[in-house]
């Protein structure tokens, strides 16, 4: 069985179409039809039902999937394992929100980069739904969600924690120091938050649909640290995790609100694709961000 044609098998079933199997893998469209073809005729069973422009999983395709990702694991382990390099080396593609991957840069990277300097990092930032398309697809090692708690099957959390978020606002909003505070009484206030729809933000708007309430905020931005300035010089209110705004709240410029009537339940997960072979590179970063992105359990 040549690995070349099982490789491309999993970039078919990954992508579901022969067309972007060939573009990410810079074969022809010919080529690619050529190996599973190949792989199919040596195998005995069709792999791909393939009507019009679509190219679907056989049942048997499906089982060869899981086959297909344990090969090339033994495969590139036996390779890794031969190699002589003291040096771990490698390419490692996280995705995260935007103020993981400002504590992750400005906190950590140059720590990391002194110990391990073969590998190299690539940051994304996306939303949470956005995140599990690209593990899906292979497009992502790793990602960290900041949102509600998440569990698949497909998918394997290396290390979660729960995280403490407050509405916060700057030390002299007139709500600083009032105990008891219900989200009404702040829901027509200028609030400053992050983008609709990503991370922690869609679960406070679903928790505000609840209670039938809406916040139109005047500023959407997905820079947490920008937010955080700008409420030092204003008048705006946001909801942010505690991580982003300590620093703030420890020098005295920011304040966090007494809200008791908001429950929300916001999860830090670092998680990777249950089909990822896991490389001494990769190994090593999912261990270095455990170690200094999570709280010790």
């Amino acid at each position: 069985m040549e690995l070349r044609n099982v490789i491309t098998f999993i970039h078919v079933a990954e992508l579901g179409s022969f067309t972007k199997a060939a573009e990410f893998l810079g074969y022809s469209q010919s080529t690619v039809s050529f190996q599973i073809k190949q792989l199919e005729e040596e195998l005995g069973c069709l792999l791909f039902e393939r009507i019009n422009h679509t190219v679907t999983l056989t049942q048997r395709g499906h089982e060869m999937v899981s086959y297909a990702h344990r090969i090339r694991e033994l495969t590139e382990e036996f390779k890794e394992n031969m190699t002589k390099e003291e040096e771990i080396s490698g390419h490692i593609h996280i995705i995260a929100p935007d103020s993981v991957c400002d504590g992750l840069i400005h906190s950590h990277y140059i720590d990391f980069h002194r110990r391990y300097p073969g590998i190299s990092i690539k940051f994304t930032t996306a939303d949470t739904l956005v995140m599990f398309d690209m593990l899906d697809h292979n497009e992502a090692d790793l990602i960290i969600t900041l949102d509600s708690h998440s569990y698949h099957k497909d998918y394997v959390i290396a290390k979660e924690e729960r995280l403490s978020m407050h509405f916060v606002a700057a030390a002299d909003s007139k709500f600083a120091g009032i105990r008891g505070l219900s989200i009404r009484d702040m829901i027509g206030e200028p609030f400053i938050l992050t983008e609709y729809g990503q991370g922690y933000r869609r679960v406070l708007d679903k928790e505000l649909a609840k209670k039938s309430l809406e916040i139109v905020p005047v500023l959407e931005i997905g820079r947490t640290d920008m937010i955080t300035s700008m409420l030092v010089r204003s008048n705006m209110i946001s909801y942010l995790p505690d991580f982003v705004t300590k620093e703030r709240i420890d020098s005295g410029e920011l304040c966090y609100l007494d809200v008791c009537d908001m429950e929300l339940e916001i999860w830090k997960q670092l998680i990777y694709h249950k089909n990822k072979w896991i490389s001494k590179s990769l190994k090593t970063i999912i261990d270095y961000i455990k170690e200094k992105e999570f709280s010790p359990t």
